[in-house]
């Protein structure tokens, strides 16, 4: 048998290792749910990605005994951070989204490499560096867009959110059943998420400046924050809170509007680089090209 017989037969059973592995964990029915738990024994809640659901059981299967194994304090506390202000603490731990670094970072280009070897695929190493690259940084990425829109939608629901408490509050409802009926109400808002879960420390016995500090420490948006210490100092100070949080809506949309008299500043001096590189040179061309072409042909008459 020579060498070349030998590499096909050692490509071909890596590829079908690979190929059965991958079935088995997409057809396997997990049951374990201590494998699919936290800490505290709850499993976590469906992802509303398909990439997170389809690579959990992978995850569990091939990367979350090494991801167990980074320990460093710092890192995982940074991670930690990030799930929790984008939302997604409930649907990863921080070892699943570790293991999915692992996974996307080092599994799949490790796979990719060996078959490079065996298969002389003639895959650039270069680019096979590239996509360890991406792969590991792509769980950050999308976290990051998760929290920059749960941001956009919170800052656009606060104020609506704040004139209803403060029309129940007057109408002679409590400030916690007022949250209520609005959490009830409101559909695919990331801030009526947080009012059930303020609702629900509450019920678990929880103070509501403990709950609501609760809710400022997971969304970490100043205007949370604002609206948080207001509450809470109306109530130890006996303040209306109807009148607090018709003030403090106000107080939102004046900031609001400042943020977007701001943006659209920006936005102005950002459109002057296109205009520099690309408009202004077309402006001379069009308006200089046929002098220049005239002078260039009386030149050489």
């Amino acid at each position: 048998m020579g060498r070349a017989d030998l590499l096909l037969y050692l490509s071909m059973s890596l590829v079908a290792f690979a190929v059965y592995s991958f079935l088995r964990v997409l057809l396997q029915k997990n049951q374990d749910a201590q494998a699919l738990s936290w800490a505290s024994g709850n499993e976590p809640i469906v992802s509303k990605s398909p990439v997170i659901n389809l690579a959990r059981p992978m995850v569990h299967q091939f990367t979350i005994q090494h991801a167990v194994k980074i320990k460093n304090a710092g890192y995982r506390k940074k991670i930690e951070k990030l799930l929790l202000h984008a939302g997604l603490s409930r649907e990863l731990n921080v070892d699943e989204f570790i293991g999915i670094q692992i996974l996307f970072g080092v599994f799949f280009p490790g796979l990719l490499a060996i078959g490079n070897f065996t298969m002389q695929l003639e895959f650039p190493w270069a680019v096979i560096i590239i996509f360890a690259a991406l792969g590991w940084m792509l769980p950050k990425i999308y976290a990051q867009g998760e929290k920059t829109k749960r941001e956009k939608s919170v800052r656009a629901d606060l104020p609506f959110f704040a004139d209803l408490l403060a029309l129940s509050t007057e109408a002679g409802l409590d400030f916690i059943s007022s949250l209520q009926r609005i959490a009830d109400k409101a559909e695919n808002s990331p801030l009526a998420d947080e009012f059930h879960i303020v609702l629900k420390d509450i019920k678990l016995g929880a103070s509501r400046a403990d709950a609501l500090k609760g809710m400022m420490s997971r969304l970490d948006i100043m205007e949370i924050t604002s609206f948080v210490a207001v509450i809470i100092d109306a109530d130890a100070t006996g303040a209306s809170i109807s009148q607090v949080l018709k003030d403090q809506s106000v107080q939102i949309r004046l900031e609001r509007f400042v943020r977007a008299e701001k943006a659209g500043a920006q936005a102005s001096q950002l459109m002057l680089i296109p205009m520099m590189f690309f408009i202004m040179p077309a402006v001379l061309i069009v308006v200089l090209g046929p002098v220049a072409l005239q002078f260039l042909s009386g030149g050489n008459n």
